[in-house]
């Protein structure tokens, strides 16, 4: 198949689908066709269309379940205006307690309190699996057996991430403001400086070989909240 077409194709079944696709999905798709292409070809067409769109309005974007058609982050908050219903704000406590859980899995709740200092709401945790960001990996080979938390595709999906190795490093992330510019907090009070103490704590629970760093302090009140 000629390469022009092939990428075509690709981009309007990319557009069309309600998913990202996989290189395995999209092969599955020209199945039976004459001039079936091979998963080399498919991916070629697939790495010159991300390169492409790459300074586009709508860009085709490689996340953790595949490729898909999405708006240039440059131009969101512009995209947002179209929607009258407003994205839903979280606690910082929720947002500190998913960045623990990405930083740190698998990890248990009593953990993930240890570090914060605070307890975890059952709330959030219930937020986090509605949503789809974590999900249960086990359980802990101690008496209680405590469940073990991570995240999921949909949760690198969401942070258009590829894999938790493009997660900020530890001199990139600075708070949690910046986990994510469109995960607005529950209140516009800027948040309190740590204490010293506070601050080594949270730095030393999270700079390990192969995470990276999130930290604050908050009470456990809510998870998601009304805009």
């Amino acid at each position: 198949m000629d390469s022009d077409r092939l990428k075509s194709l690709i981009e309007a079944l990319i557009g069309a689908a309600d998913r990202p696709l996989s290189v395995n999905q999209l092969f599955d798709l020209f199945a039976g066709d004459l001039e079936q292409p091979g998963k080399d070809d498919i991916r070629k067409a697939l790495q010159e269309l991300v390169a492409e769109t790459a300074d586009r309005g709508m860009q085709i974007k490689q996340v953790a379940s595949g490729f898909r058609l999405q708006v240039n982050p440059e131009h969101a908050a512009h995209v947002t205006r179209l929607f009258q219903q407003k994205p839903p704000r979280y606690s910082r406590a929720l947002l500190e307690t998913l960045a623990l859980i990405a930083y740190r899995q698998p990890i248990t709740r009593g953990e993930i309190e240890a570090i914060r200092g605070v307890s975890v709401s059952s709330n959030i945790i219930k937020t986090l699996q509605e949503r789809e960001w974590v999900r249960t990996l086990g359980h802990k080979d101690v008496p209680g057996k405590p469940s073990l938390y991570g995240t999921t595709a949909q949760f690198l999906d969401y942070f258009n991430l590829k894999s938790l190795n493009e997660l900020p490093t530890l001199s990139e992330i600075k708070d949690l403001d910046r986990f994510h510019p469109e995960l607005a907090f529950s209140d516009d009070r800027p948040p309190e400086d740590p204490a010293p103490a506070d601050d080594a704590r949270a730095e030393e629970a999270l700079d390990a070989p192969d995470r990276r760093e999130a930290s604050g302090q908050a009470v456990d009140t809510a998870g998601e909240e009304p805009a």
